[in-house]
This record gives structure tokens, sequence and C-alpha cells, in this order.
């Protein structure tokens, strides 16, 4: 019985918003906005579940002394630190600001610059020109880098091709962008929109039970 409600809610709330996005009525309105504040409401506590849990799991990786259980200090003494400075000071306060752009920031852009040399390694295994659609995907990559970059167009206009115009490679890069780019990712959403539709149907039918805790 007890997992008979959460399907119950689900199905009756997943009727009613598609019911909202497709009737202008005012009571049609006001439903779907009263249900956008409840989702509002929850947030927090699915913020304070989500804390508990990132307690949790780095207490247990102190306990247990795995690999950089170290730096699991640093996530609670961060944790802390931002707390109590947003009880007792506003996001206004000189302290906070400090803290916002002079730890928050920097970590922020470190970590993305990090990310942009993983991506490099991970494009320079996956563009190895070993086939046909490999070559094209590599010849296409570097065009679309290349106009990304002001370098680029002296590079292609002066060094390389020795075009005429000015934007040549930025030509290129923006055509690649809006026809063969853009028609893909288009296909890409339509089909992810589809299989949206298809699990969310499953999921307000009760086929799909995943998300209770179990297999079944």
């Amino acid at each position: 019985m007890k997992r008979q409600v959460p399907l119950v809610l689900c199905f009756v709330f997943g009727i009613v918003m598609i019911l909202t996005q497709f009737s202008p009525h005012s009571v049609s309105q006001w439903v779907y906005e009263e249900v956008i504040s409840w989702v509002l409401i929850i947030g927090p506590f699915a913020l304070v579940l989500a804390t508990v849990t990132l307690i949790q799991t780095h207490t247990a990786r102190i306990r247990r002394r795995t690999e950089h259980w170290q730096y699991s200090f640093v996530v609670f003494a961060g944790l802390i630190i931002m707390v109590l400075i947003g009880i007792f000071f506003t996001p206004q306060n000189s302290v906070f600001e400090w803290l916002y752009n002079n730890v928050q920031l920097p970590m922020d852009a470190t970590m993305f610059s990090l990310l942009a040399f993983f991506i490099a390694s991970a494009a320079y295994r996956a563009f190895r020109a070993r086939t046909f659609e490999a070559s094209l995907l590599l010849i296409t990559a570097l065009i679309v880098m290349m106009g990304n970059v002001p370098v680029g167009d002296f590079i292609w206009n002066k060094v390389l091709f020795w075009t005429p115009w000015e934007d040549g490679v930025s030509w290129w890069r923006q055509w690649i962008l809006d026809n063969p780019n853009l028609s893909a990712r288009r296909g890409i959403i339509l089909g992810v929109s589809l299989g949206v539709i298809s699990q969310s149907i499953r999921i307000i039918l009760g086929i799909e039970r995943s998300y209770l805790g179990g297999g079944d």
C-alpha cells in the first residue's frame, strides 16, 4: 500500500501538469503556478537532504581512510565557513564578496581550465584520422577551433590559404555551426525529446518504478 501512494501522486500530478500545458484557462494557469510554488518550497528540503548526504559521504571517507581522504576536511571547512558567513552576513557583505571573488571564482576558473586539457586529450584520441568519418570530424573541429580564436583568421588567411577576404575561417566556422551542426543538434534534440516523452509516459502510468528505490 505504501508503494502505491507515490504511484498515484505521480500519475495525478503528471496528468495535471500535462493538461496545464494545453489549457489556456485561468484555473489551469493557477494550478501550474501553485505547483511551481510547491516545488520552490520542496527545493530547500532537497538541499538539506543533499547536504546530509554530502556529510555522510565524506565522514565515511575519513573513517575508512580512502584515497585523498584529507580533502574531505577541506570540504567540511568550506561548508562550515560559508554557512556561518551566510547566516551572520548578507550576500552584499565585504567578507562574503571577498570569499566569492577570491576563492570560489579562482577555483571555478582552475577547474574549467583543467577541464579544457582533458577535453583536448580526449579530442586527440577521438579525432585520429583512421576512417573517413574521423577525418571529416578532425577537419571540421580544426576549422571551428581556428574560427573561435583571433589568431585563427591570420593563420588561415596569411599562412595556409592566402585568401583575399578577411573572414575566411570565420565564415566557414559560422557556416558549419549554422548548417550541418544546427541540423544535427535539432535531430538530437528531437530524439531526446521523444525519449523523454516515452520515459515520462512510463513513469506516469507506473510502468517505470525505479525512482521508488527498487527495480520493479
